[in-house]
C-alpha cells in the first residue's frame, strides 16, 4: 500500500514551506517535495524585504499593505535574528515625481496601517544631515524622508520556516521530481521521481506552490484544472562593490520613475529591481545587460561618486496576472486556483509575497479544511519561534 498523507505540497519555495509549517501546526500529515533544493528559486532571489509594500499604496491594494504589515510585526517578533529593522531613506530632488506632501500622506498611511506599531514613525532628515547619506547626490535635493522597514536573508528565512514544519512532523523529500497525479473524487493519487527511481503515494489535498513551475505542475495533474492566466516577470538584482553604513534608500529611476532599491547586504551592496515579462523556461533565467545598464545608470545617478564594481548579479520570476498596462500597477495579490469550490482536492498558488507567505498558508488552509479528516492540533504558528540555524 503506498504511503498516505493529508496534504502534499509541491515546492519548497517559501509559500511551500510556510504551508507545511501551517498544515503541520493544526495536526495534518504532511508530505513537501521540492525538486532540487529549498528556496533554489524565486525565494532565494528577492530583494531580500519584509516589508508592507509602501510603493502599492500607489495602485490603490491597501488592504495587501495592511496584511504585509502585519506580517511584518509578526515576523520581527518570531524570528528576532532573521528579520531585522533597517531604516529606509527616500530622497526628493527637483525633478521627482513625487513630492514632499505626497510621501509624507503616504508615509503617514503607512503608519496608519501598521497601527502604529514597531517601526512604523518616519521623519525627514535635517539638511545638515544629508552629507552623511553614504555619498548620496545632494544636487536639487530638496527633502530626505526617514522610515523603516524590514530586511531578511530570505534563503535562510525559508528554511528555518521548514524547519519548523519539520520539527512537527512534515515529510521532506529533497531532491524529488513530481511526475504526476490523478485527482479521484476522495484523494490524490500522486508519482514522483527520486534517485532515478518511480515512488507513489496517496494524499487527501494536493498543493502546488511552485512558483514560477506553477503551470508545469499543473499540467502533470488530471483532471487539468481550469489554467488561470499569468505572466513570469523577471526581476534581476545586482550585488556590488562597497558599503551603505546609513541604512537603504528608496530611489526613483530617472528613466521611468520605478522604484529601485539600494540596501546594505553582507557587508555589499544590493542593487535591484528590474520588472521585464519573461517567456523562456524558468529554468533558464538569467540577468540581461540591458537590466544591468539600467540599475547601474540608476545607482550611479544617485551616488555619482560610487566607484561601480559588479560582484554578482541574479534573477528571479515573479507570478503576475497577464493583465495590459504597466508591471508596476499589476496586482501582487494572491490567487488561489482550486479543482472546485466546495473540497477542493487540488489547490495552485499563483503570486504571493515574501513577507505574506505565512498568511498565505492561513488562507489555503481554510480553504481546503473540508477536504481533510478531523485532527487535533500541535501547535499555534503565532507562537512559533523562527531562528537562524
Amino acid at each position: 500500500m503506498n504511503p498516505y498523507y493529508d496534504i502534499a505540497i509541491i515546492g519548497g519555495g517559501i509559500q511551500g514551506v510556510a504551508v507545511a509549517q501551517a498544515a503541520a501546526a493544526q495536526g495534518y500529515s504532511v508530505l513537501l517535495l521540492e525538486k532540487t533544493a529549498l528556496a533554489a528559486g524565486t525565494s532565494s532571489r528577492s530583494s531580500k524585504l519584509v516589508h508592507g509594500g509602501l510603493r502599492y499604496l500607489e495602485s490603490g491594494h491597501f488592504g495587501l499593505v495592511a496584511e504585509s504589515l502585519r506580517e511584518r510585526a509578526d515576523l520581527l517578533r518570531l524570528a528576532p535574528s532573521l528579520v531585522k529593522l533597517q531604516p529606509f531613506h527616500i530622497p526628493v530632488y527637483r525633478h521627482t515625481t513625487r513630492s514632499p506632501w505626497m510621501l509624507r500622506l503616504g508615509l503617514s498611511l503607512y503608519a496608519l496601517l501598521a497601527r502604529f506599531g514597531t517601526g512604523s514613525g518616519f521623519y525627514s532628515v535635517a539638511r545638515r544631515q544629508w552629507d552623511t547619506l553614504d555619498g548620496l547626490s545632494t544636487d536639487g535635493l530638496q527633502h530626505v524622508f526617514r522610515y523603516w522597514d524590514a530586511q531578511t536573508d530570505d534563503q535562510a528565512l525559508t528554511q528555518a520556516i521548514m524547519r519548523s514544519a519539520q520539527s512537527l512532523g512534515t515529510m521532506l523529500i529533497c531532491p524529488a521530481e513530481f511526475t504526476q497525479a490523478v485527482i479521484a473524487d476522495d484523494q490524490c493519487d500522486i508519482e514522483f521521481r527520486q534517485n532515478g527511481q518511480t515512488h507513489a503515494c496517496s494524499a487527501s489535498v494536493l498543493i502546488n506552490a511552485a512558483g514560477p513551475w506553477v503551470e508545469q505542475v499543473a499540467e502533470r495533474v488530471s483532471p487539468r484544472l481550469a489554467p488561470f492566466p499569468v505572466e513570469l516577470v523577471q526581476g534581476t538584482h545586482l550585488v556590488l562593490d562597497g558599503e551603505l553604513k546609513q541604512g537603504c534608500y528608496y530611489l526613483e529611476s530617472p528613466q521611468d520613475q520605478r522604484a529601485i532599491f539600494a540596501l546594505p547586504w553582507k557587508h555589499h551592496i544590493l542593487l535591484g529591481t528590474t520588472e521585464t515579462i519573461y517567456r523562456g523556461a524558468p529554468d533558464s533565467i538569467a540577468p540581461l545587460a540591458i537590466e544591468e545598464r539600467y540599475l547601474l545608470d540608476c545607482f550611479q545617478h544617485y551616488f555619482p561618486r560610487h566607484s561601480v564594481s559588479v560582484l554578482s548579479r541574479f534573477a528571479g520570476l515573479r507570478v503576475l496576472p497577464a493583465e495590459s498596462g504597466a508591471i508596476f500597477r499589476r496586482s501582487r495579490e494572491i490567487h488561489l486556483q482550486g479543482d472546485r469550490s466546495l473540497n477542493p482536492r487540488v489547490i495552485g498558488i499563483y503570486g504571493g509575497k515574501l513577507t505574506t507567505s505565512r498568511a498565505t498558508a492561513q488562507k489555503v488552509m481554510r480553504l481546503i479544511k473540508p477536504s481533510l479528516p478531523a485532527r487535533i492540533a500541535k501547535a499555534d504558528v503565532s507562537q512559533l519561534s523562527l531562528e537562524l540555524q
